[in-house]
């Protein structure tokens, strides 16, 4: 259903627009999994050593990782596997709790700890505990679990995750004044929401980064937004080209941008967390992968999409 301007924006972005800009890509790296169910610890490292080579910086543990669904043995494994092939990541600090708990600010504080000591920065995931908080408490229960280390925010929206919440403005302002939050991922899928963030940002500290998440309009980068997208893994190289396109003001930017749209709009279609099933599909597509098994807790693709998956991969010329 298309938004009406429900979240006060002006109708007119264009005031935003930023030619020629430098675009800071994350990438929120697909961790694929064997027929088994066992992790593809060769595919991840492949995949990510592709992440690095087209110049992203790599975001593991996030969604896109299926970090709700792994162990700690695993869950530090990525993390010592990115240590290894990067100097610079960013890593998902994610607590899984149920509808029925209260925050555990200690287990978040050992997340953080564990990724800041292998020298990435941590995302601070949602959960329920945290998420059901009031805006002054999440930003002051924020404050409590990355005193002392610089970190990421996130908003992600229900559709997503189920303990998914997207904070009013006037809380997002908070967060942005927090001088050890360096930016915040935001993934409501509304433009206009994060139209606002951006205006925001702009008035009170450019130097916080607006990460969209917005994989159903990616070409959020040409207002201001920098990003962290489980889109990008699916074509790593093609969103660094897109980005340098912008850049150089090279008009190739918006013909490399609506291809990887229109991939964009289909893999991210509902229900959305299969997105990820389309991502073990494409990838395998491409020969990044050997296997394209769907990761646990989501709902498969059809294999009908494979026709679908295949004709966009040639139109990338990633086959």
């Amino acid at each position: 259903m298309i938004n009406e301007n429900k979240s006060g924006s002006t109708p007119h972005a264009l005031d935003l627009v930023r030619h020629g800009r430098e675009i800071i890509g994350m990438s929120a790296v697909f961790l694929p999994f064997l027929p088994d169910g066992e992790i593809d610890w060769r595919g991840f490292s492949a995949h990510l050593e592709r992440t690095v080579a087209a110049g992203l910086v790599p975001a593991v543990n996030m969604d896109t990782g299926s970090v709700q669904f792994l162990g700690t043995a695993d869950r530090v494994r990525v993390l010592e596997i990115t240590q290894g092939s990067c100097r610079k990541f960013v890593a998902g600090a994610c607590v899984v709790d149920t509808d029925q708990d209260l925050i555990d600010i200690p287990a978040y504080q050992q997340r953080v700890a564990e990724i800041a000591e292998v020298g990435g920065t941590p995302v601070i995931f949602p959960s329920w505990g945290l998420n059901m908080l009031a805006g002054d408490a999440w930003i002051r229960a924020l404050e409590e679990i990355t005193t002392g280390t610089n970190f990421i925010g996130f908003e992600l929206g229900a559709q997503f995750v189920p303990y998914g919440r997207i904070f009013d403005l006037d809380t997002y302002r908070e967060l942005v004044m927090l001088p050890n939050c360096l930016g915040a991922k935001h993934s409501s899928l509304d433009r206009m929401q994060e139209w606002d963030r951006i205006r925001l940002r702009n008035e009170i500290r450019p130097e916080f980064q607006v990460l969209t998440g917005n994989d159903l309009a990616i070409d959020m980068v040409m207002y201001g937004s920098d990003y962290l997208l489980g889109l990008s893994s699916f074509a790593p190289e093609l969103f660094a080209k897109r980005d340098a396109y912008w850049r150089e003001g090279n008009d190739l930017f918006y013909e490399i941008n609506d291809l990887l749209q229109y991939l964009g709009q289909f893999v991210f279609r509902a229900p959305v967390p299969s997105y990820k099933h389309s991502a073990a599909q494409f990838l395998k597509m491409c020969g990044t992968l050997k296997f394209d098994q769907c990761p646990p807790g989501i709902m498969e693709r059809p294999d009908s999409d494979i026709q679908i998956l295949a004709d966009i991969a040639c139109r990338l010329e990633l086959t």
